[in-house]
């Protein structure tokens, strides 16, 4: 059960950026990782910025017989012209949700629910024998340590029932990218992920105005329908020191 618990916390990778099916993959040594994700719509406002509905998703594998080194830590910083919008929302705490099944999760904090998804892994339960594991994340705003997060609750029962919640508390970046998501896991031998996808979209009012999770807007220069920017980069940190980075290269069109 420990090493199933730990698999749910590697299983939840990446809440990435707003971006197009494109993926990117970055390599080192044995280990590659894929990184993609859809906005919709990708049609947006030059300034101010318009609610988006963002899917995100994440591939790890290993290119030889050998699983890939765990990972312990994740870092997304998304570019400013993408912004997460929370004021007034319910906050759910680690412990209204944890541990729980995602429908009871879901009835302890349902104001607070901002995204949904699911996560894969394979789990080696002795040198020889693996197992894959499944199952469905829910995505709350929270907070973590007294500082804002995306509380990421999930829940298998494949092989055996999992429950976890991972924050990835919310920062500020500076220059190109204006907020960062970053989430510290702690390895565990025998658990590997292989892939992971969650959609963000939830709209809200608060004082009486309509508010949405995700909002977004086009970086398109003065007189020009299409921008070419770079939304994301995720930087990932592995048992054993190894790390790797990743820019999400995204267009838009403006609207209007």
């Amino acid at each position: 059960m420990k090493r199933l618990v730990s698999l749910a916390l590697v299983a939840l990778l990446v809440l990435v950026a707003i971006a197009t099916a494109e993926a990117e993959t970055t390599q080192s040594g044995n280990v590659r990782i894929a990184l993609q994700g859809a906005i919709t719509p990708n049609r947006l406002p030059r300034t101010g910025s318009a609610p988006v509905k963002v899917a995100v998703g994440t591939r790890i594998v290993s290119l030889n017989p050998k699983n890939p080194p765990q990972l312990t830590r994740i870092s997304i910083a998304i570019n400013r012209y993408g912004r997460l919008d929370y004021a007034g929302l319910p906050v759910c705490e680690v412990d209204d949700i944890q541990p729980s099944t995602t429908q009871k999760a879901i009835e302890a904090c349902p104001g607070s629910r901002i995204g949904q998804g699911h996560f894969s892994a394979t789990i080696g339960l002795s040198k020889k024998a693996t197992f894959p594991a499944s199952g469905k994340l829910v995505a709350f705003n929270g907070t973590y340590r007294g500082k804002p997060a995306i509380l990421a609750h999930v829940y298998g029962t494949d092989p055996l029932p999992t429950s976890f919640t991972l924050p990835f508390v919310i920062g500020h970046g500076h220059g190109t990218y204006g907020t960062t998501l970053t989430a510290t896991l702690p390895a565990a031998e025998g658990n590997y992920v292989t892939g992971l996808d969650l959609t963000l979209a939830h709209r809200y009012s608060y004082r009486g105005k309509a508010h949405s999770y995700a909002n977004a807007s086009c970086p398109a220069a003065r007189g020009a329908s299409l921008a070419t920017f770079s939304f994301a980069k995720a930087s990932y940190s592995f048992a054993g020191g190894r790390k790797l980075s990743s820019t999400l290269i995204r267009n838009c069109k403006v609207r209007g």
